[in-house]
């Protein structure tokens, strides 16, 4: 029989084929641009109708986070919609570290990624129709590397100054998810959760962070190579656009809570990040933040705080990510959201593990628990 064919030339598409025969292909990951991370794949396999693909992707001992590829089963679509799961196996003795993915499509296309891709064309008609909604404002807070527009979404008429804003590290696609749900709930003029929102808040919204490394298929920088969630403290024209763009605007809004959502390779949990160590940590903002995560452990069954981060210890916050600066620069009740590659190991799902599904279902729980908070806050 021919060999199939494997493409990566497409919207966040990233693979290099070694080699191929027959059913099975030997395939690796390329680094981000002008940087040593890699994690990120997303590719086709085209002459595989009922046929066993055996794909194999080799060195991963040396990607960004070589704990990930434990326990993990690859993401698969044959229509670009549903995404499921392919079972996969590690063997960290097998050429540097192989990720073997197994699968039969019942058509002649499936496509494999590492997460359930969001494309900016799908970001674009996110935008789009967000936009388009009744009390709902656009701006552009200003352009990448690549020329990429930097979009943003307002809404509400409170006092309270909200920023959400996801996909720092663009391969973390299930931080758009989180936003395609957040707005799909926003934007709903019947909701109730939308309406105390934005009765109470004056809500700015970046669902894309980082659309040069979204497009060019990057795990964790920009056009240049940069990690954007290293650059708050001192960003740059050159370096870092995206993120000086995004503080200057918030420079001039202020920030009273801030959420910046993204994902984890190796946890398999939901969990947020806190900004404990700043210099100006107070115990006052510190219960507030602790209370919000209490809020959201009580409402969603799919996050927790048992698992997370180390805290840092005090005074020792690193100040160039934005949490932190968010937290030291205004006093905000600013907090990481992170997402699984995997599955939620507490409430798993065989057929699709961790799923853009659950992504936006979570986002409108985060949101409930953020109304529930204001309600209580007497800071």
């Amino acid at each position: 029989m021919s060999d199939i064919h494997v493409n990566a030339a497409f919207d966040s598409g990233n693979i290099e084929v070694l080699s191929v025969e027959g059913a099975t292909a030997r395939l690796s990951i390329p680094k981000d641009n002008h940087s040593e991370f890699y994690q990120w794949f997303h590719f086709r396999v085209s002459g595989a109708a009922g046929r066993e693909l055996t794909l194999k992707i080799v060195d991963l001992n040396g990607s960004a986070y070589p704990g990930g590829w434990t326990d993990y089963d690859a993401c698969v679509s044959e229509d670009r919609e549903y995404w499921g799961r392919a079972p996969s196996t590690f063997d960290k003795d097998e050429d540097g570290g192989t990720l073997t993915i197994r699968y039969t499509p019942a058509g002649d296309l499936a496509w494999f990624a590492y997460f359930a891709p969001y494309s900016m064309e799908r970001h674009h008609d996110l935008i789009a129709e967000a936009a388009a909604c009744e009390g709902v404002g656009y701006r552009c807070l200003g352009t990448t590397l690549d020329g990429q527009p930097l979009d943003c979404l307002e809404m509400g008429q409170g006092e309270t100054q909200v920023w959400l804003y996801a996909r720092q590290h663009p391969g973390e696609t299930m931080a758009e998810w989180w936003m395609e749900g957040a707005l799909e709930c926003l934007t709903d003029p019947a909701d109730p959760v939308a309406r105390v929102l934005r009765s109470k808040c004056r809500l700015h919204i970046v669902p894309n962070c980082n659309p040069d490394g979204s497009r060019r298929g990057h795990l964790r920088t920009n056009a240049v190579g940069t990690n954007l969630n290293r650059e708050w403290a001192a960003p740059s024209a050159e370096k870092s656009p995206e993120v000086l763009a995004i503080r200057n605007a918030m420079d001039k809004t202020g920030v009273h809570f801030a959420m910046d959502v993204h994902g984890d390779e190796a946890i398999a949990a939901n969990f947020i990040a806190g900004f404990e160590g700043i210099p100006s940590w107070t115990e006052e903002l510190g219960a507030k933040y602790a209370r919000y995560r209490s809020i959201l452990e009580r409402r969603s069954p799919d996050f927790q705080t048992a698992l997370g981060y180390p805290v840092a210890a005090p005074a020792k916050a690193n100040l160039s990510m934005s949490t932190n600066q968010l937290a030291e620069r205004f006093g905000a009740c600013s907090m990481t959201l992170e997402m699984p590659f995997k599955d939620n190991a507490d409430l798993p799902d065989p057929a699709q593990g961790w799923s853009p599904e659950r992504c936006k279902l979570l986002a409108r729980d985060c949101l409930a628990s953020l109304a529930e908070w204001l309600e209580d806050d007497r800071g």
